[in-house]
């Protein structure tokens, strides 16, 4: 092969692989379109919230088997009231002093949690709808190859505002069935009432 072949060889090669090169990284500088932006909210929304109305249907029908509620407000909030079947890992030393400094411990709970329950899916929630403090933890989490679910509401929607997110059919329902004090989760009074969510993929 002479000088002039092996130039223009080795300029082919070069230049597939610069372009390979550019192929792979131009579509990180391209912007989404509205629709691809669309297209992924919906997607995160559905695989990270769990709606409240799922949950108390669950807990109407004596079905708690398959998930683990995490209440990550203080323990003095914690025993006072709380969401009944809920745990507590605290991510609030007290109501007014956060203990995101408190990781290692944090993680190692919710690690434990995991591993003894492999097959149920762990749902957070906080104090509110628009509360940091369940969306910090779960990324904290996330960053350590811990995935948790997040309720769609908090616990003031939960115990303060119940006809507010249930169904108008749903309103015979009491939240003081809903709630309990103490140290531990409790049992939640298995009552079914109608309700219009559907079954399946398209159920609220």
């Amino acid at each position: 092969m002479n000088q002039t072949l092996k130039t223009i060889f080795i300029s082919a090669i070069v230049g597939a692989l610069i372009g390979s090169g550019v192929a792979l990284v131009i579509p990180k500088f391209q912007k989404p379109t509205d629709k691809e932006l669309i297209k992924e909210f919906y997607e995160v929304e559905n695989a990270v919230y769990v709606s409240p109305h799922t949950l108390r249907k669950k807990m109407s029908k004596g079905e708690t088997n398959d998930y683990i509620l995490v209440d990550l407000r203080s323990p003095q909030e914690y025993e006072k009231e709380h969401i009944v079947t809920a745990v507590n890992i605290p991510a609030y030393k007290d109501p007014n002093t956060s203990a995101y400094d408190e990781k290692e411990r944090i993680i190692s709970s919710f690690k434990r949690l995991m591993e003894e329950n492999p097959k149920k899916e762990i749902i957070v929630y906080c104090y509110s709808m628009p509360c940091m403090t369940g969306r910090k933890i779960g990324k904290m989490l996330a960053e350590n190859g811990i995935y948790v679910k997040h309720l769609g509401i908090g616990w003031n929607e939960w115990r303060y505002f119940w006809n507010l997110w249930n169904h108008d059919s749903e309103t015979p329902t009491k939240v003081e069935s809903f709630i309990v004090s103490g140290k531990e989760p409790g049992i939640p009074k298995a009552t079914e009432f109608p309700s219009p969510c559907g079954k399946g993929e398209f159920g609220c």
